[in-house]
């Protein structure tokens, strides 16, 4: 199984309940916000995607969070105490429309972001169980909890091409390549397999 970002870490939370069912899994970037060091200001910062959210809309609410998921390294006080980000800045309407039944940032994702994840059931897993992140992701959020987790487990991450979306084409500030993504998960499910 490959999974990715909140598939990630449904993938984590399979293996850890029914090893039985999964073989292998490759889990790329899961925003496990728990196991890391800066972890109640992580946690701040997306109660601060929620609130622009329900009070500013969704534009406002998705700049908040591109704006945390960007953030490279551990989050500060100064982090938190920034404006909100001007959701053009992200070619994002300014313009509230009202809904707000968004699941990324209407709350309904925090059962992913909130996950403590099994160590022991996952440690068990051994090499069935591998975590990745993204050559380009940096010190963002979902490569600092991926190399977190993997140091919680007694392992290294695995690097594969590109960032967070590096599977993915489509988002020109990003380019993904997914042939060299898609040979680099072939070559690791080989090697396991």
């Amino acid at each position: 199984m490959f999974a990715s970002s909140g598939g990630a870490v449904a993938a984590l939370a399979l293996l850890a309940a029914h090893p039985e069912d999964v073989s292998q899994v490759v889990a790329h970037e899961p925003p496990v916000m728990g196991v890391l060091p800066d972890a109640e200001l992580a946690e701040r910062a997306d109660d601060a995607v929620g609130r622009a959210y329900q009070e500013r809309g969704w534009g406002a609410g998705l700049a908040a969070f591109l704006a945390m998921s960007m953030w490279q390294g551990e989050f500060t006080e100064e982090f938190l105490a920034q404006p909100l980000p001007d959701p053009a800045r992200f070619g994002l309407p300014g313009q509230d429309d009202g809904t707000r039944e968004d699941p990324l940032l209407s709350g309904t994702s925090a059962p992913v972001t909130s996950y403590q994840p099994d160590l022991e059931a996952l440690r068990s897993a051994g090499d069935r169980l591998v975590l990745a992140a993204g050559e380009q992701t940096g010190e963002a959020i979902t490569a600092r909890s991926t190399r977190a987790l993997a140091e919680a487990l007694g392992t290294e991450p695995l690097v594969f091409p590109g960032d967070h979306g590096g599977f993915a084409v489509g988002d020109p500030s990003h380019p993904g390549d997914p042939a060299a993504f898609a040979t680099r998960l072939r070559e690791v499910l080989a090697a396991r397999g």
